[in-house]
């Protein structure tokens, strides 16, 4: 059973070292998440002007359970929207968001709008 299900923002801050990373380090393995997320990831990577192979050769011994975004969770994603807009919430952030409130584990996340949220779901904010 995963412990933690980590944003787009955190796995970023772990790459990068960036403050909160050793918060996301205390959760590998054993952390999840979602494919939307991943491909947030893979996206910010690919703009920074990594090529595809060291994308992967950074992500895989990360060891994270990717999770797909299937029905369900796209469905539990689109329900959070209307209690997410006031905070501009994306699409990716209610990814991770649905798939911690599912799962019933902690959303993991560098983004501090997410603070004080109320969705179902225990959120930690990195920094």
């Amino acid at each position: 059973m995963p412990e933690v299900v980590i944003d787009a923002s955190a796995l970023l801050a772990l790459l990068n070292a960036e403050p909160g990373a050793d918060i996301v380090a205390e959760t590998l393995p054993g952390g999840v998440i979602s494919a939307v997320n991943l491909s947030e990831v893979v996206a910010k990577l690919c703009d920074a002007g990594m090529p595809e192979k060291a994308i992967h050769q950074a992500l895989q011994p990360l060891g994270l359970e990717i999770i797909p975004f299937d029905e369900e969770h796209a469905y539990q994603a689109g329900l959070l929207r209307a209690s997410t807009q006031d905070r501009g919430v994306s699409l990716g952030d209610r990814a991770c968001l649905s798939l911690a409130k599912m799962l019933g584990v902690v959303a993991l996340t560098a983004d501090k709008a997410w603070a004080g949220l109320s969705v179902g779901a225990t959120i930690k904010v990195i920094r």
